[in-house]
C-alpha cells in the first residue's frame, strides 16, 4: 500500500486506479470544484501521511496542480506523459493504462523548498527541448522519462529545478532520447 493519500480529479480516476490494482487511498478534487470540505480533507491527509498530486495531463489539470501545490508545498507529484492518457478521444488519468500510471507513481517527486539552480536554459539549448523545431515532443519524452511531466521550455526548466532532478538522471534521460532518435533515422 501507498503510504500518501492520493489526490486525483474524479470517480473515474478513482476507478481506473482501483481497476489497475494499486492499494492506495484517495480523494477527489470533483474536478476545480474544490470545496471547503474537501480541502480539509486534503489538508488533513497532508499533515498526517502526505500527499501525491495525480492529475490529467491537460491544462484544467495543471490548474487544479498548481492550486494545490501552492497551498501544500511539500506535496509530493506523479505524471503521466499525455501519449500514455490519451484513448477514446479524451485525456485523462482515467484513460491511462494500469503499466501507465505504476510507471507514474513509481517516479514520483517531491517539489524542492531551496530549488537548485542546477540547469539552464543553455542545458535545454544543448539537448534540444528549446529552440529546436522537435523541442516540444523532445520536452514531452524526456518529461516521461524524468517523471516530472510536459511543460513549456520555461515550466519544464522550473521543473527540472524543482523536483531535485539530479546531473545524472538528465544525462541517461538525454541520452536515452537520442538512442531513439538515432535509431528512428536508421
Amino acid at each position: 500500500m501507498i503510504k500518501e493519500v492520493l489526490i486525483v480529479e474524479g470517480r473515474s480516476d478513482v476507478a481506473r486506479i482501483r481497476a489497475s490494482h494499486i492499494d492506495v487511498d484517495m480523494i477527489t478534487t470533483d474536478g476545480f470544484n474544490l470545496r471547503p470540505a474537501t480541502l480539509e480533507q486534503i489538508r488533513c491527509a497532508y499533515e498526517k501521511r502526505g500527499i501525491i498530486i495525480l492529475t490529467d495531463p491537460d491544462g484544467a489539470g495543471e490548474r487544479i496542480r498548481t492550486y494545490l501545490s501552492e497551498r501544500f508545498p511539500k506535496a509530493k507529484h506523479a505524471f503521466i506523459p499525455r501519449k500514455d492518457a490519451i484513448a477514446n478521444n479524451d485525456l485523462g488519468v482515467e484513460q491511462a493504462s494500469a503499466e501507465a500510471i505504476r510507471a507514474a507513481l513509481s517516479k514520483t517527486r517531491c517539489a524542492v523548498y531551496e530549488p537548485q539552480e542546477t540547469f539552464t536554459m543553455q542545458d535545454m539549448l544543448a539537448a534540444r527541448l528549446n529552440g529546436a523545431a522537435d523541442a516540444a515532443d523532445r520536452r514531452a519524452a524526456a518529461g516521461a522519462v524524468l517523471g516530472i511531466g510536459y511543460g513549456n521550455a520555461k515550466q519544464f526548466l522550473k521543473r527540472l529545478n524543482h523536483y531535485g532532478v539530479t546531473r545524472q538522471e538528465w544525462e541517461r534521460a538525454i541520452a536515452e532520447l537520442d538512442e531513439v532518435n538515432d535509431s528512428e533515422r536508421s
